[in-house]
């Protein structure tokens, strides 16, 4: 062959040669892989080609960045009922509630009649340093009128919150002065306590309330545990109930403290997410202190970690009423714009082996969401025979015999108690009524409360105010229709929720806990439990354990 001939082809046979080992390549990573990448891109390509479509043909003009944001939540709520979209103005205010402090003035605050009513202020805080007291109303922001419907809990806490070191101005309408009162707020850091009460129930119980696991949690735990050793306790209840969960790390560093060393407190498992173990290193000071956990329907995600545990390793008494069962983890991922998701990746499981999630129906969270109610209408709140367990038997440490299938199940179950309930009482608690009586007579008698500073010298004086009587007038005056009968038979639960808030007005929500606890019948139980000696699980078949 002529040797010109030959080079003349050569730039063909090496393109030919790239070409089929490209096509080769491709095959073979697609024969090997399932094809996934190309399934992931085609599927994106598509999703990408449609937005430019609708932007480049569509009739009308369309705003893409937020039709991008309607569609973000819609594709993960496909998914699980947890896995969510959190836009970028959001991001701060979720991630603000698990951190243990945040910038702002250092206020509770409600919202009544469009306006913002100062309901707490924050000891040592900016706004306390500033002059704001307990009962005023903001009523402009920087100069500007902060009234209305524009005065949402979102807006206010846009507006209040902020960097720390920078300024804002308010305007306050304080109780028996016409005249608005101006006042310049240099904001600060406002520390997020996650433990709410820790006091003794008796001479030698402890008591420790836990409303959320935030990044701060064990260390507050450990100045709890340190102050009631001061009290000389020698039992201790953990409160759980209501708290919705939070960081994983919290829940086991609190369970290590309790257990002996090497024990599995939880391990987590997913598609892509091996096994992973959380286990205790032994350092705990507290492995041999009597402990009881309450829980009920609003205790999740880390509180089931928690309590789950301590069931398996037959650590503790669980009292109470089934946990809500939020077993799933997710993994925040962060976008350039400053939105984020968070993914489910795994899920948790108990020493045991229990999967902590509760059955859900993929795309479809209506069932999922109704399942507290679904609970109540089954009476699974009077009755621990009500309770219907849909997952396997498993076994503690002992052999004690557990469930799975959704949520913690409670070594002693104690019922809801509906003894008291009128119509009357659950429109009053409903409707808002019950709280804005009590800020309005806070408000009204601010003067001669601020004299009280314990909860019982409080609570007694409460006593002698008929405040039931005046709530009847109030609410009467505000749409719920005087019922004399319902309001004596419900005499007793309205008497505590109207007083509660009262006492949570004017002292802290430690006294609030304090006053709330002492006719709780799960408080009972617990002492009841540390009075027979039997903190410490033994070796039996409960009724509430029976697979139905």
């Amino acid at each position: 062959m002529n040797p010109n001939k030959s080079n003349r082809y050569m730039p063909f046979l090496m393109a030919l040669c790239i070409v089929i080992g490209i096509v080769i390549g491709t095959f073979y990573s697609n024969h090997f892989s399932g094809n996934r990448l190309s399934i992931i891109n085609s599927s994106s390509n598509k999703l990408n080609n449609l937005l430019r479509i609708i932007d480049d043909q569509y009739v009308d003009p369309v705003d893409m960045d937020s039709l991008v944001e309607k569609a973000m939540p819609q594709i993960l709520a496909e998914l699980d009922p947890h896995s969510v979209y959190i836009s970028a103005k959001d991001v701060q205010n979720t991630n603000d509630e698990l951190k243990s402090s945040f910038s702002g003035i250092g206020v509770e605050f409600t919202i009544r009649q469009d306006t913002i009513h100062v309901q707490n202020v924050i000891k040592n805080g900016p706004a306390e340093r500033a002059g704001v007291l307990a009962g005023d109303k903001i009523v402009s922001v920087d100069g500007k009128t902060f009234v209305g419907k524009q005065v949402t809990q979102e807006e206010a806490m846009h507006k209040l919150k902020g960097p720390k070191d920078t300024k804002v101005k308010i305007g306050v309408q304080r109780y028996g002065q016409k005249k608005i009162r101006y006042i310049t707020i240099t904001r600060g850091d406002i520390p997020q306590k996650s433990i709410s009460a820790t006091y003794m129930l008796n001479e030698t119980t402890g008591y420790i309330k836990i409303k959320n696991f935030a990044e701060n949690t064990y260390p507050e735990l450990l100045i709890s545990l340190a102050k009631l050793s001061q009290e000389g306790f020698d039992n201790l209840v953990i409160d759980l109930r209501d708290n919705t969960g939070g960081y994983l790390a919290s829940a086991v560093q609190m369970a290590n403290e309790f257990l002996p060393k090497n024990r599995l407190i939880v391990y987590t498992k997913g598609r892509k997410s091996p096994r992973e173990d959380y286990r205790t290193d032994g350092r705990g000071s507290y492995q041999n202190i009597p402990l009881v956990v309450l829980i009920n329907e609003g205790s999740a995600s880390a509180s089931e970690i928690f309590s789950g545990a301590m069931q398996d390793n037959d650590r503790a008494t669980i009292i109470g009423r089934r946990s809500f069962g939020k077993g799933l983890v997710q993994q925040p991922i962060a976008f350039p714009d400053g939105s984020m998701i968070r993914l489910t990746i795994a899920r948790y499981y108990t020493p045991s082996g229990r999967c902590i999630q509760k059955p859900y129906t993929t795309g479809d969270d209506k069932d999922y969401n109704q399942d507290l109610l679904t609970r109540y209408e089954h009476g699974e709140f009077f009755s621990q025979d009500s309770i219907k367990h849909k997952g396997p038997a498993y076994h503690t440490r002992i052999g004690r015999t557990v469930y799975g299938g959704g949520g913690i199940t409670p070594d002693i179950f104690v019922p809801e108690d509906t003894l008291d309930m009128t119509s009357y009482y659950k429109q009053a608690a409903m409707s808002g009524l019950i709280l804005q009586f009590a800020f309005t007579y806070t408000d009204e008698n601010r003067i001669k409360l601020n004299n009280f500073k314990e909860m019982m010298e409080l609570s007694d004086y409460l006593v002698k105010q008929n405040t039931v009587d005046k709530f009847a007038s109030y609410a009467d005056d505000h749409g719920l229709k005087r019922r004399n009968l319902m309001i004596q038979k419900s005499h007793k639960l309205l008497q505590t929720y109207i007083d509660s808030r009262i006492i949570y007005n004017i002292l802290d929500e430690e006294a609030w806990n304090e006053y709330l606890n002492l006719k709780d019948p799960v408080i009972k139980k617990a002492l009841y439990v540390f009075k027979n000696g039997s903190a410490f699980p033994k070796k039996y078949e409960r009724k509430n354990y029976i697979k139905k």
